[in-house]
């Protein structure tokens, strides 16, 4: 990818270069820091030029690229350590409490036993998950308990998981969610809009989310387990970026195949060639059935190997999980001391 600066007029805006090459090591942002995706005119010959996707290709690509890196040792805590940053730590289920996930955001604030902390180094180092997520009635609940802390609070919305209620309704959800404190929104689209190929209603649905959550990012779930085909996840997350998504994400977690690599890499090239097309940086998620520290880091090197170093930060890349940071503890433990402890050992999330 080119890092050579690059500035145009998207109607009023200004589009934002990428940033020049830097150390790997080198600190960004981790809050809303960047330009926002201001959107653009639906294009379908734009569109028409991504429709190719070739499935075997993308299958060796992923192949190779988790057989290629081999993280080890110190070098593998550091790696479980970013994928923590980028964490949204998820409740999402039918018996959720305000307790419940006052609990969560308590493993949020401090996410590693002392013991492990003291061990690796870190002490006073601020490395906890980037956000939490919860369903609506739980908003207030978690910002009031995350207050002054950073970390970010996302609202799934829209009906979530299925999308199928009246958009006026799916909108008043966004706008409840944003009134009670969530500053990230997490939506879903009808997935029946891709089968019938309704793009301009499917891009006109999406302006409409982006504006009903005003300064809050919203992040585009596609559905990708039950869109059927890779181009029909390539097409859907170009019409998401261009009404204006700040992330495109893979799942609801709720779907029968959740994040994937191949339909991953089908999702980092949509946000590529939208960067070479307009300038702007888009936020990736993969959230459902990432439940290992192992997995964790195919997905880091996906990222790493297919957008560059700046998309390691959580500003840009989120794992959407609720077991994930257990295992990592688990795995962080055994760096320190050569063996793995029980599961029923990690403070609860």
């Amino acid at each position: 990818m080119s890092s050579t600066i690059r500035e145009a007029d998207l109607g009023a805006s200004k589009i934002t270069p990428l940033p020049a090459r830097t150390a790997a090591n080198a600190p960004a942002p981790q809050a809303h820091g960047i330009a926002r995706n201001p959107g653009m005119k639906l294009d379908l010959g734009f569109m028409e030029s991504m429709r190719s996707v070739n499935r075997s290709a993308l299958e060796r690509r992923v192949a190779s690229l988790t057989k290629r890196r081999s993280i080890k040792a110190d070098n593998q805590a550091a790696w479980l350590l970013r994928a923590v940053a980028c964490m949204d730590l998820t409740t999402l289920n039918s018996n959720d409490t305000d307790e419940r996930v006052r609990r969560l955001c308590a493993k949020a604030v401090n996410p590693f036993r002392r013991d492990i902390v003291e061990g690796l180094g870190i002490t006073g180092e601020k490395i906890r998950p980037a956000a939490v997520c919860v369903y609506h009635p739980f908003v207030a609940t978690a910002v009031d308990a995350l207050r002054g802390t950073g970390i970010h609070v996302a609202a799934v919305s829209t009906a979530f998981p299925h999308g199928l209620t009246p958009l006026s309704t799916r909108l008043q959800e966004i706008e409840a969610s944003v009134k009670d404190g969530a500053d990230e929104i997490d939506v879903v689209i009808p997935r029946g809009l891709v089968f019938g190929a309704k793009w301009q209603e499917l891009y006109n649905e999406i302006v409409s989310m982006r504006a009903a959550c005003g300064e809050a990012h919203l992040k585009v779930i596609l559905g990708t387990g039950d869109l059927a085909t890779l181009r029909n996840v390539m097409l859907a997350s170009m019409v998401a970026m261009m009404a204006g998504a700040d992330f495109i994400k893979t799942s609801t977690g709720k779907e029968s195949v959740n994040a994937t690599l191949p339909v991953g890499l089908a999702m980092v090239r949509a946000i590529r060639a939208y960067f070479e097309e307009t300038g702007y940086l888009i936020g990736f998620k993969p959230a459902g059935g990432i439940s290992t520290a192992k997995a964790s880091l195919d997905w880091l090197v996906l990222m790493k190997e297919e957008l560059g170093r700046r998309w390691l930060e959580p500003d840009l890349f989120r794992f959407g999980a609720s077991s994930l940071l257990t295992d990592i503890e688990r795995q962080l433990e055994h760096h320190l001391t050569g063996h793995y402890s029980a599961n029923h050992r990690q403070a609860m999330a």
